[in-house]
């Protein structure tokens, strides 16, 4: 295919190009050139070359319909050591192994059995509550989520191990962007203040998880967990199973994946609601139908619709990945735009699923949206939060489920008020987060 369009950018910094506009402010950064350049918007990070793809369209193009001249951003690759050959970052044959290998540990039936599980830690965290306290909600849904995928994942209570290694990937999570904004980013045994945090955080990893990965290979149980059912799949062509470090990787690039995103998820859903309270009493109407005063269980997940809008329309305003980032393994074409081997292209999803193009009122916090003829025609990659193509989130169903119930669990008992004169701002880092955190009061549900 022969390129037929030469887009135009914003003019950048000789030396460092836009990186500094994009540093400074993030989303505001991508939302202005979508908005004053269009769809294709070619950007220039220092030395790097890239390609800010702003329309449904070409989104498919580069994660599915051409996702072979594609692997994961570089950014991902600059810290092996820390992030391991995970299924986050590992690509060709050996990403292909892994994803055949934990496809089954993340198969309906087999995610539905953690549901229990999430509803009594919920309910664990509530029997600590006290209408009219004061409490920051993110803080509350970031230490749920922790016990939910230590119980899930390691058949472990929240105790030392878990917040060693939660500490240890927020380590991690600096690091990495340090890295990402930086114009030439430093090799990790040079011995910066940031690389010995990093290091010292890998080291706390490693023999957090190598004790737990050598201690269940000796016992030979199955604890029910997903790090059992990693220890025992097989390769279905040769019949082999995962070595340590391979466990080590999926089970790092899982809890990693499971805990931040659907905390940040929960707090920007109750955010949204303390200021929305005609979708809060659409939502209590709908628990009070199904539930009629009960906890919520695994055959309730289908039934509470609404409770799922809500939660993809909090991921459509705040999606905790704002952007994905790929880079070209060879010289393609996408939307009529050369896109030469090595040029890194960037989905923000920040911008697409608040384009007015695709979403009525695109900024208003509209869980009904979702019910709605008109989202049935919306194009494929107009909302993409969980990414999509090959390397789609495998725990989306999972994160799913996990959403609906706990705001379930929650929603039918308390509802959640910011405190006034709080302004929150998502700080777009790693993932997507509210600063200063979501500080605010636990409120008896009303009648």
């Amino acid at each position: 295919m022969i390129a037929t369009h030469v887009p135009v950018g914003p003019p950048g910094h000789w030396l460092a190009g836009h990186l500094p506009d994009f540093r400074t402010d993030r989303l505001g950064f991508l939302t202005r050139c979508a908005r004053e350049y269009g769809d294709m918007v070619p950007l220039r990070f220092a030395h790097r070359r890239i390609l800010l793809v702003n329309h449904p369209d070409q989104i498919e193009e580069i994660l599915v319909t051409h996702s072979k001249h594609f692997i994961k951003h570089f950014a991902l690759r600059l810290n092996p050591v820390i992030l391991g050959k995970g299924l986050l970052t590992s690509e060709g044959d050996f990403w292909l192994r892994q994803r055949r290998l934990i496809q089954p540990v993340f198969v309906r039936t087999r995610i539905q059995s953690y549901a229990g599980d999430m509803v009594a830690l919920t309910e664990k965290m509530l029997a600590a509550w006290k209408p009219g306290e004061a409490c920051d909600i993110h803080e509350e849904m970031m230490r749920l989520t922790l016990a939910i995928a230590a119980k899930t994942l390691f058949n472990a209570e929240v105790g030392g191990d878990a917040h060693t290694i939660a500490g240890a990937m927020a380590v991690m999570q600096d690091n990495f962007l340090e890295r990402f904004n930086s114009i030439l980013p430093l090799p990790l045994w040079i011995p910066t203040p940031a690389n010995l945090r990093a290091r010292r955080a890998v080291r706390q990893l490693d023999d957090v998880m190598y004790r737990i990965i050598r201690a269940r290979r000796e016992a030979k149980s199955d604890e029910g967990d997903l790090l059992s059912l990693l220890l025992h799949a097989r390769d279905e062509d040769d019949g082999s199973r995962m070595t340590d470090k391979q466990l080590r990787d999926e089970a790092m690039t899982l809890f990693l994946a499971g805990h931040e995103t659907t905390a940040l998820t929960l707090s920007w859903t109750w955010y949204l609601l303390g200021q929305h309270p005609e979708a809060e009493r659409e939502l209590w109407a709908e628990l009070d139908g199904v539930l009629a005063g009960r906890q919520p269980n695994v055959d309730d997940w289908p039934k509470l619709k609404y409770t799922e809008m809500v939660a993809l329309e909090a991921m459509r305003l705040y999606p905790p990945a704002y952007v994905i980032g790929r880079e070209a393994i060879t010289d393609c074409v996408i939307g009529g735009c050369a896109v030469p081997r090595g040029m890194t292209v960037l989905l923000p999803q920040w911008v697409v699923q608040r384009d007015p193009r695709f979403f009525d009122e695109p900024e208003t916090f509209r869980p009904g949206r979702w019910g709605e003829e008109r989202m049935k025609s919306m194009p494929r990659f107009a909302y993409f939060p969980f990414g999509g193509g090959p390397r789609v989130c495998i725990g989306q169903q999972f994160a799913m489920m996990e959403l609906v119930l706990i705001l379930a669990t929650i929603a039918r008992k308390y509802r959640f008020r910011l405190r006034p004169g709080v302004t929150v701002t998502p700080h777009a880092s790693f993932t997507l987060r509210p600063s200063p955190g979501v500080p605010g009061v636990i409120e008896a549900r009303s009648p």
